[in-house]
């Protein structure tokens, strides 16, 4: 039977679920000019011709025999096998595959949140981690501070909360702040969601990555039986293309409904794109710490470029993730900054204000072979034009 009420929406201009997504919207209408990008989220790509001979007998042999039909739901077992490795305590049941990173936000915040739950969400973020529960229930943010080197504030944190608190929201290594809590801290916020029995939602896309590997945090997932860990090859592996993300958490329902949701939006990954996802996992710690050697060599090159531009420009150097957020110290916004460098350089950077009250700040990576070429046409700009 259908439900009327659809045609009557329709007709009165029914207003969309999210807002506009600020970000991508940007880059879509701004990439036409770019020539270098020096605000790019992830590292090098790898190409096929890089990734098939990767392949062992087995999954050579698994890649022929593959049909392009429908895949499982949840991902091939053997597919949540490998990543179940990266979790200690859980197991395959455990994990579900989705279409990267967005699609299990989208999809897990769906199932778990409805109009009378209350979500905490730590800024700043990717805005789908907050107008996604924004769209669903009221939603309290608790802002990282420069003046704190963007670290996480527990008390802060405890004073969001409210009797009808479902979700904590917190993304380590911080995109776009680089910010990355001890272990510590990130126990004493675990603590604090089980007093409340509340789910502790962690997207961890740029663990892996962090500059110094003796900060790399536990999963969530593993930490707490609420916790939700959300990741992706898409950063650390440098294969956004394959659009292989999951969610991983020791609580049943939590995988449950969000495959439900997914019934609705992408039903299952490809086939193909889950042989050679298990073909990245199965050779995994090799194929990150190839693609972390060129941020970790463009990491000193942007510590000389901040020092020698400290009149201009500053950051709180990252602890993971090959994002930084740099202050402007010219003008009170950055945006135009960030729009009269790429018109007169083709280099991109992001305006802070694209994460919310952030004006003053810009989104800078460094990630890529070409980061040394857009540094430098950026130093020139900066010093040639004295304010925005």
């Amino acid at each position: 039977m259908m439900v009327t009420e659809v045609d009557q929406n329709a007709q009165a201009g029914f207003a969309p679920m999210f807002p506009p997504f600020e970000l991508e919207q940007y880059l879509l209408r701004h990439e036409p000019r770019m020539r270098v990008s020096l605000c790019a989220s992830g590292l090098e790509t790898m190409s096929l011709s890089a990734l098939l001979p990767l392949m062992n007998a087995e999954l050579e042999a698994l890649w022929a025999q593959t049909s392009l039909d429908y895949t499982h739901p949840k991902g091939s077992m053997v597919l949540r096998e490998a990543i179940a490795q990266q979790y200690d305590t859980l197991t395959a049941q455990r994990v579900g595959v989705f279409a990267g990173a967005a699609e299990a936000i989208l999809c897990t915040l769906q199932g778990l949140l409805t109009p009378g739950d209350h979500a905490v969400v730590i800024t700043p973020c990717y805005q789908s981690l907050l107008s996604i529960p924004a769209s669903l229930c009221q939603v309290s943010t608790v802002s990282l501070r420069e003046a704190t080197g963007w670290q996480l504030e527990l008390d802060r944190i405890q004073a969001a909360l409210t009797p009808n608190t479902r979700v904590i929201i917190i993304n380590f290594p911080n995109n776009p702040t680089g910010a990355l809590p001890s272990l510590s801290v990130l126990s004493e916020l675990v603590e604090m969601a089980r007093k409340r029995g509340i789910y502790l939602f962690s997207d961890e896309v740029y663990r892996l990555m962090e500059i110094d590997v003796a900060d790399r945090l536990p999963p969530v997932a593993t930490l707490y039986e609420r916790g939700i860990s959300v990741s992706s090859l898409s950063k650390a592996y440098g294969l956004p293309g394959l659009r292989i993300g999951w969610v991983a958490s020791q609580a049943p329902e939590v995988l449950e409904k969000a495959i439900d949701i997914k019934h609705y939006t992408s039903i299952c990954v490809t086939s193909p794109g889950e042989v050679l996802a298990l073909s990245a996992l199965r050779d995994g710690a090799a194929i990150v710490e190839r693609n972390l050697q060129q941020m970790r060599a463009n990491l000193p090159m942007m510590d000389q470029f901040f020092e020698r531009m400290g009149e201009h420009c500053r950051w709180v150097r990252p602890r993971g993730g090959c994002l930084g957020f740099s202050r402007y110290l010219r003008d009170k916004t950055a945006d135009s900054l960030c729009q009269n460098l790429l018109k007169a350089t083709g280099v991109m950077v992001l305006p802070g204000s694209l994460y919310g009250p952030y004006s003053a700040h810009f989104r800078i990576g460094f990630g890529k072979k070409d980061c040394k070429e857009a540094l430098s046409q950026l130093e020139s700009f900066l010093v040639t034009h004295r304010s925005g």
